[in-house]
């Protein structure tokens, strides 16, 4: 079985580790591949759940997830509990287990078979994801589905904002909520895109690569997946022979994108 954990412990973080080693004990023979999101982004953990669970990949495959800001509820915490455990099935047979928070969910949750909660508890530890959680999704990965409790409703949880910064790779290039086909642009028109409180020029590609050097492209970047039988890209912001990201003042995930004309 491949593993994909994803979690904003931090690059490095030995709770990566301590996590892997738990579900190793009823997971012996899984590959564990580790996906460090940052602080509270429950929308770059969606993100990646659906980047990596909608596209091809082994066939036997579980996401295992925790970024739980424990925003559900703004009163002092009782035994640090916090949000839910859920469980989902995608298309492909994937399945997905982690917590639901914020938009943990959104980018799966039209894609999604079925959406249950799992009845463990939620509370009783800090680390919930390590000595709590581990033992359900164990379960699940082995196919026990005893501790399914209700399905959840898809309207339930929230949409994907249309206007975002997703994610930023190691090269600078911004990845946005923004999809190519909410666009009726044409090839090398001219746009102007504010992200967070910086404004600049850029022009519009259906290929990154077709700007001349030191232009910001924005165009249909390497992210994303089917919908319907149709191909869905994210918008990207590429500094071609630069970094968009720090063009744009070094912007947080979640900042708002917007185009101005």
């Amino acid at each position: 079985m491949l593993v994909n954990l994803i979690a904003d412990y931090g690059n490095g973080d030995p709770a990566f580790t301590e996590v892997t080693q738990r579900l190793s004990m009823g997971l012996p023979n899984a590959q564990i591949y580790c996906l460090s999101v940052p602080p509270f982004s429950t929308l770059a953990t969606g993100f990646w759940i659906a980047q990596l669970g909608l596209n091809p990949g082994a066939e036997n495959r579980l996401i295992y997830h925790n970024c739980a800001p424990r925003q559900d509820d703004s009163e002092p915490r009782i035994d640090n509990e916090g949000e839910g455990l859920t469980y989902a099935l995608l298309p492909n047979g994937v399945k997905v287990v982690g917590v639901i928070a914020g938009y943990t969910l959104s980018f799966i949750k039209d894609y999604a078979e079925v959406i249950h909660s799992i009845k463990v508890s939620r509370a009783g530890s800090q680390f919930r994801s390590r000595d709590v959680f581990p033992i359900a999704t164990i379960a699940i990965a082995n196919g026990d589905f005893s501790l399914l409790g209700d399905e959840l409703n898809p309207n339930q949880i929230p949409n994907v904002p249309g206007d975002r910064v997703a994610w930023v790779d190691g090269y600078g290039n911004i990845k946005t909520t923004i999809s190519s086909d909410s666009l009726s642009l044409k090839p090398e028109s001219k746009v102007v895109i504010r992200v967070g409180d910086v404004v600049s020029d850029a022009v519009y590609s259906d290929g990154s690569f077709k700007v001349p050097e030191g232009t910001l492209a924005f165009s249909p970047g390497s992210s994303g997946w089917d919908k319907n039988g149709q191909p869905l890209r994210w918008m990207e912001l590429f500094l071609r022979g630069g970094n968009a990201w720090e063009r744009f003042g070094k912007p947080r995930i979640n900042q708002v994108v917007t185009i101005l004309n």
